[in-house]
Order: structure tokens, then C-alpha cells, then sequence
């Protein structure tokens, strides 16, 4: 996959990616946060923890382009002017 208007690489895509498309809005009662501070019980979780800080620490320092995508897809949407290779994809 390449970095498109709905769809960032982390890192050239070494760390994930991030889909724009599937941004919805939701209410406190439907997430949890998560602790990326507290002891770990596995390696894999210790694993899992790393993953996440990296991802943080990736979106953190490439906040603009993050929000200026956003900003750009939420645009599009808007005003009835998206791609038709994302018009597929929604839901």
C-alpha cells in the first residue's frame, strides 16, 4: 500500500498504518484508554506496549501531516468531491 489521501504509512509502514477511512466519531463509553506506562505481565505485551509508544511517538512528531490529511479527507467528503476508489470503501 502506498500513502494516498486516506491512508498514511508510520514510518514507511515499518510501525503500521494509519486508515483515514475508517475515522468515526465515538463517545467516551466505547473506548478505554490505555496505560502505556503500567508493568507488563508477557513478552508479549511488553512487545505490544513498545508498538504503541513507537506509533504515539511517530503520529506525535508527524502531527500536521496526520491533521492536514484529515482535514483534507474531511474536505473532500464534504463537498461530494472524494476519489472513487474511497467512495467504495465506505460504509
Amino acid at each position: 500500500m502506498k500513502n494516498t489521501v486516506d491512508f498514511i504509512k508510520i514510518k514507511d509502514g515499518e510501525l503500521g498504518a494509519v486508515n483515514l477511512n475508517n475515522m468515526i466519531p465515538v463517545n467516551e463509553s466505547n473506548y478505554s484508554l490505555v496505560d502505556l506506562n503500567k508493568e507488563t505481565l508477557t513478552i508479549a505485551e511488553l512487545k505490544y506496549q513498545k508498538l504503541l509508544r513507537e506509533q504515539l511517538d511517530w503520529l506525535n512528531a508527524n502531527y500536521k501531516q496526520v491533521k492536514n490529511k484529515s482535514f483534507k479527507l474531511y474536505q473532500l467528503y464534504n463537498n461530494g468531491k472524494l476519489p472513487e476508489n474511497i467512495k467504495l470503501f465506505q460504509y
